[in-house]
Order: C-alpha cells, then structure tokens, then sequence
C-alpha cells in the first residue's frame, strides 16, 4: 500500500508527469484533463466522428509519424489546438494533436500499460462511466500548466509545473461523476470533487489569458459542462 499512489481508494488524483508516474504504478486507468485546451479539442473531435493524434509537444520525429500515418497536422488545414477551430472538421478525419500538455502526457500515460482517457468538463460524466467500463482503480491526471512556456512561440518546452484552476475544476467534474456511480475517491480526488466552480475557469489565469488574447470563444466552449457523450480512449497511439 504507497502513500504516494493513494492506495485504498477507486479513484485518485494527482498533478503533471509526476503524478502519472506516480499513479500509473497502480491504476488501470489514467485519464489525463486538460480543460485549456486539448481535452476539449480532443473532444470535439471525437464528437464528430474525428480521431485525434496525441504528440509531444516540438517532438519533429512524432510529427513526422503523424504525416505517414495519413494526418493532419494541426496548424494546417486551419485547425489548432484551439477547440473554435475544430468545430466543423468533417467526420473521419485523423488530427495531430501536439500539445505541451495533455498531448504529451497521454504518451506518458500509454507508457505505463494504464489504459488512456482524455477528459474535460464538456465530457465530464461520459469519461467517468468509461473509465468504470475499463477497469479501477483510475487515476485522474490534472494536466496543469507551465511557468514560461509559450505555445505561440519559441522557448524551453518545460517548465515548473503550475497548477491550475481549469484542470482541478475539470478533474473534479469527472470525480464527482465517478462518486455518483458508487466509486471511492481518495481525499485529493474528493476535495476537487468538492470544488466543482465552472465558472471560475473564465475567470481564472489561463481563462483570462485566452479572452485577453482574443480567444474567449475558446473559454466558452471549454467551460460547458456534460455536453458531450463522446469518451476518447487511446488506442494504437490514437484517440477515438
């Protein structure tokens, strides 16, 4: 029984690669929230009958394995990870996805054997009784956010982590689902269960960010909760 795996209960949370690495020990299932953004792009996708392609973030070598499998890149073909540039792409289409966060840790989370989800507040209920579906415990990754890290532009690829609002809030969403189907949640799943405030997302630092910066549709897409039945399950390096 670890201490740090949060043995004992159904459902856990933890933060970033570190809590991948920390709960992939025990969890069947891992599903990795990244509310801003590619959880919601992600679904959005899947909801229209796309499949996403998650990359490490400025990973050449993955995004030219994308391009032989036949996808699309994202930032061509006018989609990107914002979630307003996906919400017509036609049905059966194959997305690279490179993100510095979700994208790169469901290829984390794939590495250790868990099965990989990819959740967010729009599909909040719908990954919850997947998750269930595939097996316990599971393991929610609030993806979080890094110190210096600027996705428009060219720098370091990591920082420290930042925790924040969106991802807790989202992680919370699919704990809460989860408790309502009968599943035990350790005292960090069940303290963001706890703290379900949607509309603090818009509010807080990456929500203000992304209205700031002209991109308040993204924030509103983001921020509707249980709208979508749609549970990406990573398969073959593929979410669908």
């Amino acid at each position: 029984m670890g201490s740090w795996e949060q043995s004992g209960h159904d459902v856990r949370l933890d933060w970033g690669g570190e809590g991948v690495a920390a709960l992939g020990r025990e969890c069947a299932v891992l599903v990795v929230v990244d509310v801003l953004s590619f959880g919601t792009t992600t679904d959005l996708v899947v909801g229209r009958g796309g499949r996403v392609l998650p990359v490490r973030w400025r990973d050449e070598r993955g995004v030219a394995r994308a391009k032989a499998a036949g996808a699309v890149i994202a930032g061509e073909a006018g989609f990107t990870l914002r979630p307003s540039s996906v919400t017509e792409i036609p049905p059966g289409t194959l997305l690279a996805l490179p993100s510095p966060n979700g994208a790169t840790l469901c290829e984390a989370a794939a590495e250790t054997g868990a099965a990989v989800l990819a959740g967010c507040l729009r599909n909040a209920s719908a990954v919850a009784a997947k998750s269930l579906e595939l097996g316990g415990p599971v393991g929610l990754i609030a993806a979080g956010e890094r110190w210096g890290v600027n996705i428009f532009g060219a720098g370091e690829t990591f920082g420290p982590l930042r925790p924040c609002v969106e991802d807790q809030v989202g992680a919370g969403a699919i704990a809460a689902a989860l408790a309502r189907l009968g599943a035990s949640l350790s005292p960090e799943a069940a303290l963001a269960a706890r703290g379900v405030d949607v509309e603090a997302v818009a509010g807080c630092v990456s929500g203000r960010e992304l209205t700031e910066s002209g991109h308040g549709g993204d924030v509103a897409l983001a921020t509707q909760l249980d709208v979508s039945q749609a549970a990406p399950v990573l398969n073959e390096g593929v979410l669908a």
